[in-house]
């Protein structure tokens, strides 16, 4: 199964049409912001630090330390993830998910090598108390075979990162880092309420019901950061030279072995792996938890429906920066480091202070800092029907609200479609008429070396293939990789950047890359898996 969706997105990607919209091709493996979460309002998350080997696309097997739990935790969110687990080491360490006002507790052991010596975390934004353990540069540390704990109050909302503060040019780029997500106290009444996204994904489309996999309704206490769907990025690179160092001395037995790891070089930095969530792709977007990944359990391969608001918690980690560029529509920025980017009141009467965060083309991650922000995608300004209707006998409504979408039955499956574009069918306003206003030029579909539409169809939702109709088909016959009776969706790629970033090892595709997959209301998406 892997090899065949390897194949296919390679095919997709080398030859898809230059608009950055694919046909969705690959079996739908979800991912929501998986972590565990103490269970109570005082959390107390037990993890060690340890060796293991994480894989990669082209084969390799890569020597890496990690945070995990050294002892089962007592539950996971979002609830209902198949398979969940928190091996006692993973890439990235576990992401802990605690609210607004709890008092966190988290025990760390150092299970490393002994030449590896101490270790820490650093928890940025906290006001942290450390007891045990022995004295470090920055904090407490466990000492070799030792242990330590860091307490503090959770009262900064909003995504952060932790990793570790010893020896960190080394014990960073080894893999010692996570997530901590602080969810507000208080949802505020607006987002609290049921929305139409709700009411939407409780409508059964022959599918099954649709199930909420948000850790919360907003992301911070504020009316206008209410969301549908979250998506965790954590960004960052191995260097192989480095792990094979580390290795070899971690390995090393007998007399004349080093006792340390200072002689390690971390510089110069050539880092051939590129991760999102502790994968590279085509490996991010299997499920998360998927049994080949026993040391990487999350994903990096983000879903929604048009007019939902997806929330995007995206972290830096490691040294570089990454500009990660999200095909589709720009980012709107919430929140730096957990803190809200607000506008002063204005005097007339607003209850609070208004969003200011920038729209940006690429959510440049720099090293330790965390962003919060939203993505929206509704199909607008493409100049056809993304749902294919127009054809002969269609009478599918779209009575356009005060924005111009089609919002007034949530469970019609052209649930907000942008009205402006009805009844305008790619074989009646075709690629390349652009006098008679067609969408851009594109080639011609038959030509296959310039791209094929390899899943089925430019439409979205059920049966969309069989909604091409006139005299070149779309997609021209033999070309066809979904079932036309099943669902069809866009699929957006997301990727740094950094050319070289989208690379495993120097070969493209893979590295820092994932895809946005839009699907009409009627395909269910479950994040389950």
């Amino acid at each position: 199964m892997r090899a065949t969706k390897k194949n296919l997105l390679a095919r997709a990607l080398l030859g898809a049409p230059s608009i950055a919209l694919t046909a969705l091709l690959a079996a739908s493996a979800q991912a929501a912001a998986p972590g565990i979460t103490g269970a109570t309002t005082n959390p107390v998350f037990n993890l060690d630090a340890k060796a293991a080997y994480v894989s990669q696309p082209d084969g390799a097997a890569i020597y890496t330390w990690g945070y995990g739990c050294s002892a089962p935790p007592t539950a996971f969110a979002p609830g209902g993830m198949v398979g969940a687990t928190c091996p006692d080491m993973q890439l990235p360490g576990p992401t802990l998910i605690v609210t607004e006002g709890d008092n966190v507790t988290v025990n760390l052991t150092n299970a490393l090598p002994a030449s590896a010596g101490n270790t820490s975390i650093l928890f940025p934004g906290f006001d942290v108390t450390a007891t045990g353990g022995v004295d470090g540069l920055l904090t407490k540390e466990a000492g070799v075979a030792g242990s330590v704990t860091y307490q503090f109050k959770a009262n900064s909302v909003g995504t952060h990162a932790y990793y570790s503060g010893t020896q960190a040019d080394l014990q960073i780029e080894m893999g010692l880092y996570g997530a901590i997500i602080v969810l507000p106290a208080t949802i505020p009444g607006a987002c609290a309420a049921i929305s139409t996204n709700d009411t939407a994904r409780a409508h059964d489309f022959g599918q099954g019901v649709e199930k909420d996999f948000r850790l919360a309704r907003a992301a911070y206490d504020h009316s206008a950061t209410c969301y549908d769907r979250e998506y965790l990025f954590e960004l960052s690179t191995i260097d192989p030279k480095i792990h094979r160092a580390a290795e070899e001395i971690a390995g090393c037995t007998g007399t004349g072995c080093p006792q340390n790891m200072n002689s390690v070089e971390t510089e110069r930095y050539k880092p051939a792996y590129f991760l999102v969530n502790g994968r590279s792709m085509p490996d991010d977007m299997d499920p998360s938890y998927a049994s080949q990944y026993p040391h990487q359990p999350y994903n990096g391969n983000p879903h929604m429906h048009p007019g939902e608001v997806t929330l995007l918690r995206v972290i830096g980690q490691g040294r570089w920066q990454h500009p990660l560029h999200e095909h589709g529509n720009h980012v709107r920025i919430l929140a730096r480091d957990g803190n809200l980017l607000l506008a002063p009141k204005i005097i007339n009467g607003e209850s609070e202070a208004r969003l200011a965060g920038p729209l940006l083309f690429t959510t440049t991650s720099t090293p330790g800092q965390t962003l919060d922000g939203l993505f929206y995608w509704t199909g607008k300004g493409l100049n056809w029907d993304v749902f294919g209707h127009g054809y002969p006998g269609d009478t599918t409504p779209c009575v356009p609200d005060d924005n111009g979408y089609y919002t007034s039955d949530p469970t019609a499956q052209n649930y907000f479609e942008w009205c402006g574009d009805h009844d305008k069918p790619l074989e009646s306003r075709p690629f390349g008429s652009v006098g008679s206003g067609g969408p851009m030029t594109l080639p011609d579909p038959n030509i296959v070396a310039n791209g094929a539409w390899y899943g089925g169809s430019p439409y979205l939702g059920g049966e969309a293939t069989t909604r091409a109709v006139g005299s070149t088909p779309i997609p021209p016959s033999g070309t066809v990789a979904n079932s036309p009776t099943d669902e069809a969706g866009f699929a957006f790629m997301w990727h740094s950047h950094n050319e070289r970033e989208i690379t495993t090892n120097n070969i493209f595709p893979g590295g820092m890359m994932m895809m946005m997959l839009v699907d009409p209301r009627a395909y269910k998406i479950d994040e389950s898996k």
